[in-house]
C-alpha cells in the first residue's frame, strides 16, 4: 500500500510540475513580441530612409532638429500633426510648433499627409530603438565569429533551471511528507511543499548558490567583453550607395574604389572624383535597378547628390566650381593603440576583402561584419598559412619552422603574427 500511495502522490507533484513548466514556457512568449517588434523596426527604418534621413539624424542635429527618442519630448498626438502638415499645424496656433519653426529659422518641413497612423508610429519607434544589430555568420573560409543566442532563449533556459529545482524540491518534500512530515491541503500547501523543499535539501541550496554565481560571471563577463564591440553597426549614410549595385550586380573591383588598400595601412574613403568617373555618364539608374525602399526617382535624386558635391551640372555637363563635401560615417574603426596594414594584409598576404569586410557584393547598406577584436584577429593569424613559396628572403626560415612544429606549411601564428609588437606600438 506504501507502493502505491507513493506513486499516487508522486504522480500528482509530476502533474502540477508539467502545469506548471507549461504555464512558465506560455509566460515567456517573448519571442513572438521580439519578431514584431522587429518588424516594426524595419518598417520605420525604411520609411525614415526615404523621407527623413536626407534633413534628419537619430543622434545629432542636422538640417532639421535630432529625432533619437523624440516620443520622449513630444505626445505622439502632436508629432502625427507635425508630420502630416506641419504648416497648417503652425497655422492653427500651436505655441510648440511655431517655436521650433522659430527656432529653425523658419525653415519648412515637408509635409507627408500620405502618411497612416502606423506608418507614422513605425517611424516613431524606430527613432525611439535606433538601428539593429545584426548577427552575422562566418563567411566560406573565414575566420570564426562567434554569433550570440538571442536573449530571450536564455532567459528561457534559465526559467527552465529554475522550475527543474522546484520540482526536485516538491518531490523531496513528498518524499518527507510519507517518511511523516504534516502536509498543508490547498494552493497555499502547494506552495509550502516547493518552499519547505527549498529550505531542507542542502543540495539545492549548493547548487542554486553555484547557478547563480555562473549566471552572475556570465552577464557581468558578457558585459565587460562587449564593451567596444560595434559588430553589426550600421548607421544611416548621407548617399544611398548600394555595394550590392556596385561591387555586386556591376562587377566593381573593391580596389578600384578602395584603391590605397594595395600600398597604404588605410583602404580610404573614395573621393568624389572617383564616383564621378562614371556618373559623368550615368545620370540615370535603369528600371531594373532596384535598391530596398527605394523607387526609381529616389535613385536617380541620390545620384544628384553626388552632383551636388561634385559641383556637376547635369545640363550643361560642366563643373560649377560650387562643391559640397560628402560626410560619409565610418564603419569601421580601429582603436588607436592597434596597427592594422591593408597593404600587409591585401598585397602581401593575398587576403580578399570579404575575409574581414563579409560578402559586401550582397550588402545594400554596408555594415561592420566581423567583430574586429584581438581574438578575432589572433584566431585568424592562427589558422592562415602562408604561402612562401618563390620568396627566397623566407626560404630558410621557413623550412627551419616548418621543422620545429613539423607542418608543410607555417601559419602567420608560427612565423611571428603573434607578437604583441606587431600589432601594438
Amino acid at each position: 500500500m506504501k507502493s502505491v500511495s507513493l506513486h499516487n502522490r508522486l504522480s500528482k507533484v509530476l502533474l502540477k510540475s508539467f502545469i506548471f513548466l507549461f504555464l512558465f514556457f506560455l509566460s515567456f512568449n517573448v519571442s513572438a513580441q521580439d519578431a514584431v517588434d522587429e518588424a516594426r523596426q524595419k518598417a520605420g527604418r525604411k520609411i525614415f530612409r526615404q523621407l527623413c534621413s536626407s534633413c534628419h539624424k537619430l543622434d545629432k542635429d542636422f538640417i532639421g532638429p535630432m529625432l533619437g527618442k523624440v516620443e520622449q519630448r513630444r505626445e505622439n498626438d502632436w508629432l502625427k500633426k507635425w508630420i502630416r502638415n506641419n504648416a497648417e499645424f503652425r497655422a492653427s496656433g500651436d505655441k510648440d510648433a511655431i517655436a521650433i519653426y522659430e527656432k529653425w529659422n523658419g525653415s519648412n518641413m515637408t509635409a507627408f499627409p500620405q502618411l497612416t497612423d502606423e506608418e507614422i508610429d513605425n517611424i516613431l519607434y524606430y527613432t525611439t530603438v535606433g538601428d539593429p544589430v545584426k548577427k552575422t555568420v562566418v563567411a566560406d573560409g573565414g575566420p570564426a565569429v562567434e554569433v550570440e543566442s538571442p536573449d530571450w532563449l536564455i532567459w528561457i533556459l534559465a526559467g527552465a533551471i529554475v522550475a527543474l529545482f522546484m520540482v526536485i524540491a516538491a518531490l523531496l518534500k513528498q518524499i518527507s511528507e510519507l517518511r511523516g512530515a504534516p502536509k498543508t491541503p490547498g494552493l497555499l500547501g502547494n506552495t509550502l511543499e516547493l518552499w519547505e523543499g527549498l529550505k531542507q535539501n542542502t543540495f539545492l541550496h549548493v547548487a542554486g548558490t553555484i547557478f547563480m554565481l555562473f549566471v552572475i560571471a556570465y552577464i557581468g563577463f558578457g558585459t565587460i567583453f562587449s564593451v567596444g564591440v560595434d559588430q553589426g553597426y550600421q548607421p544611416i549614410q548621407p548617399i544611398a550607395f548600394s555595394h550590392k549595385i556596385h561591387a555586386g550586380d556591376n562587377k566593381i573591383d573593391c580596389q578600384y574604389c578602395h584603391s590605397s588598400a594595395k600600398h597604404s595601412k588605410h583602404s580610404g574613403i573614395p573621393s568624389v572624383n572617383v564616383c564621378m568617373n562614371c556618373h559623368k555618364g550615368i545620370a540615370e539608374v535603369s528600371e531594373e535597378t532596384k535598391l530596398d525602399g527605394y523607387s526609381t526617382e529616389q535613385l536617380n535624386g541620390e545620384i544628384q547628390k553626388i552632383y551636388d558635391a561634385a559641383g556637376w551640372d547635369p545640363e550643361t555637363l560642366k563643373y560649377t566650381g560650387k562643391e559640397k563635401p560628402i560626410k560619409w560615417i565610418r564603419i569601421h574603426n580601429l582603436p588607436d593603440l592597434v596597427y592594422f596594414n591593408h597593404s600587409q594584409h591585401v598585397t602581401v598576404g593575398g587576403l580578399e576583402c570579404q575575409e574581414c569586410h563579409g560578402p559586401v557584393e550582397t550588402m545594400d547598406e554596408l555594415y561592420q561584419y566581423s567583430p574586429l577584436t584581438m581574438g578575432w584577429c589572433i584566431n585568424c593569424h592562427r589558422e592562415t598559412k602562408v604561402d612562401l613559396k618563390g620568396n627566397e628572403y623566407y626560404e630558410k626560415i621557413h623550412k627551419e619552422l616548418a621543422d620545429k612544429y613539423g607542418v608543410d606549411q607555417v601559419t602567420a601564428a608560427q612565423l611571428g603574427g603573434l607578437e604583441c609588437g606587431k600589432c601594438h606600438y
